[in-house]
């Protein structure tokens, strides 16, 4: 294996194939795999307003995004690769600047001390954009991209969560 202990992260709003699919390319190079669940955030608050405004006539109460609802799949799915990944859920509430927005760096030391198994030497994601936030906050770790344009597995959060939900129940986990 190339990496001894890889991280992926997201909101995970709602976990599905594609997340997996970065779960198990990171396992085709890592020993072991943190599987971060970030909680609260500013963009969750955003998503789960939108759907709760949606939802209040039924028609998108099949989509489960609470943080329960999402650390409950995420724990699932860990489960299944024998103790190779390591479920983590970090709550970042107060990890806000001064307006109120999400502010990635104050979360960083979170994330370090949630991972009390060891340090990581990869970071798992398929989005450009992030490298250099990644290459700042965990500059002892390669920030490794999958499937980057989306043509292994063709789906999105965001896609999912404009589906109905025969639509979307082909994609979540």
């Amino acid at each position: 294996m190339k990496y001894a202990l890889g991280m992926y992260g997201g909101k995970f709003m709602p976990f599905h194939k594609g997340h997996l699919h970065c779960v198990e390319k990171a396992l085709e190079v890592c020993e072991r795999l943190y599987l971060i669940l970030f909680i609260n955030g500013t963009d969750e608050d955003r998503i789960i307003q939108s759907f709760a405004q949606r939802a209040s006539g039924g028609e998108y109460g099949w989509l489960k995004l609470t943080p329960q609802e999402r650390w409950k799949t995420v724990q699932e799915v860990a489960s299944q690769y024998n103790g190779r990944v390591i479920p983590l859920c970090v709550d970042v509430a107060n990890c806000r600047d001064e307006n109120g927005n999400e502010d990635w760096s104050k979360e960083t030391p979170l994330v370090m001390e949630a991972c009390k198994e060891g340090m990581f030497d990869a970071v798992f994601g398929s989005e450009e954009e992030y490298r250099e936030y990644f290459n700042r906050e965990y500059p002892f770790a390669e920030y490794c991209i999958i499937d980057k344009n989306r043509t292994e597995v063709p789906i999105s959060a965001t896609m999912v969560r404009s589906m109905n939900e025969t639509e979307a129940k082909g994609w979540i986990i």
